[in-house]
């Protein structure tokens, strides 16, 4: 079995650099989770807005694997800062899970006039020892100099979308000069904008006799990202973990890295525009 490696954050608690994402994964979500965690995963990424805690909680349950060995995230959804039951939602989302502590909760999306008020709840929850870390998820630079003016508890990850399309080397570097590691979603582009079909990636592929994603893969570990790849097919789950006995070369890492567009999964998605 692959050992993954892990990253220690600002807080000194070590996060698995590669889990799995549960995004759109639902009513097979406790099979796949499962899977996953027998398989070697440790990281396992959920949200209250991806509508499956349940399901992800039962998923662990059945793994037979030791809680204490797993890390385990999810994300305070947008409805909720809204209607200021942000409270309310970590409760529930500790119940479905069936956990006593959660291992991170990120604040899924930069929802002006909600940040501050969500910070410092979630900061009273790792007082209250509910949750260990906190952090973002799609926050932009200007949004993270703005929390830390009032932050009492710093950040230990922004969560946002990268993929080769998409670098985010200015807002990557951004978050390491703060010492708030960084994890990408999306990493293999969400298989909608071509990236697992371009056809330099795939000549790099072929050298090392990989997938074009473990090599995507192998690229954000080289950045010293961390990055959960969705865990909707075993077979591609247990491929994602066979990516430690390569490595790609500096001009490799160069000519992946220079194949950005700027070009986000789904337009919606940008943290200064988001509608809902």
């Amino acid at each position: 079995m692959n050992v993954i490696p892990t990253i220690k954050l600002n807080n000194g608690i070590e996060m698995p650099q590669l889990g799995i994402g549960t995004f759109a994964v639902k009513e097979d979500a406790a099979e796949r989770v499962c899977h996953a965690v027998k398989t070697g995963f440790r990281l396992i990424d959920t949200a209250q807005g991806y509508g499956n805690e349940k399901e992800v909680g039962e998923g662990i349950r059945k793994s037979g694997i030791d809680r204490k060995l797993l890390f385990i995230t999810t994300k305070v959804n947008t409805t909720e800062m809204r209607n200021k039951t942000v409270r309310q939602s970590i409760d529930n989302s500790l119940n479905d899970l069936g956990l006593d502590y959660i291992d991170l909760v990120l604040i899924h999306w930069p929802v002006a006039g909600h940040i501050e008020e969500t910070w410092k709840i979630l900061e009273e929850y790792v007082d209250k020892g509910k949750i260990r870390s906190i952090g973002l998820s799609n926050f932009n630079p200007h949004h993270i100099d703005s929390l830390l003016l009032y932050a009492r508890i710093r950040p230990v990850i922004n969560q946002i979308e990268i993929h080769p399309y998409m670098t985010q080397q200015a807002n990557v570097d951004f978050n390491f000069g703060k010492d708030i590691q960084v994890e990408a979603w999306g990493p293999l582009g969400q298989g909608t904008n071509g990236v697992l079909n371009d056809p330099t990636i795939e000549e790099i592929a072929r050298r090392y006799n990989k997938s074009v994603a473990q090599v995507i893969l192998r690229w954000h570990m080289q950045r010293g990202l961390i990055t959960i790849p969705r865990c909707d097919n075993d077979d591609y789950t247990g491929e994602n973990l066979c990516i430690y006995d390569f490595e790609l070369s500096p001009k490799e890492m160069e000519t992946i890295s220079g194949l950005n567009r700027n070009l986000r999964t789904y337009e919606k998605n940008d943290p200064d525009n988001f509608p809902w």
